[in-house]
């Protein structure tokens, strides 16, 4: 059996008319809203496994504004060739993997015990 001059081993069910009528669904609009764009911020900074525990247990929230200061900053970073950096704000402070642009770990900066970080190559102080 031919079909739009390709050869077919097999007979659809239904019939050649059948087949002709199907068509491709269509896709769905892309989503709006908060709760995407915040997903999609996140999918763009990625964070480790390490920093969602540490969100967590040390009850530190991030606003739609820390990730686009965050964002900021990782690629103010990139563009200066820093690898590891502390990112920090008034209230917390990240530890990111620049060419990853993976948060590492996070801390709030009144509970930073020891006030040492170590293995860094460039700090940026967020507003």
């Amino acid at each position: 059996m031919e079909i739009d001059g390709v050869r077919l081993p097999f007979v659809p069910i239904g019939g050649v008319d059948a087949l002709k009528k199907t068509s491709i669904p269509s896709v769905s609009k892309a989503k709006t809203g908060f709760q995407e764009l915040f997903e999609a911020e996140l999918n763009n900074i990625k964070f480790s496994a390490h920093a969602k525990a540490r969100l967590t247990s040390r009850e530190i929230d991030i606003t739609p504004d820390d990730l686009e200061k965050l964002q900021k900053a990782i690629t103010n970073v990139q563009m200066k060739g820093g690898r590891e950096s502390l990112v920090v704000f008034p209230d917390k402070s990240f530890l990111v993997s620049i060419p990853n642009r993976t948060v590492i770990t996070v801390f709030s900066n009144e509970k930073l015990e020891e006030k040492v970080i170590t293995n860094i190559d460039s700090v940026v102080f967020g507003s």
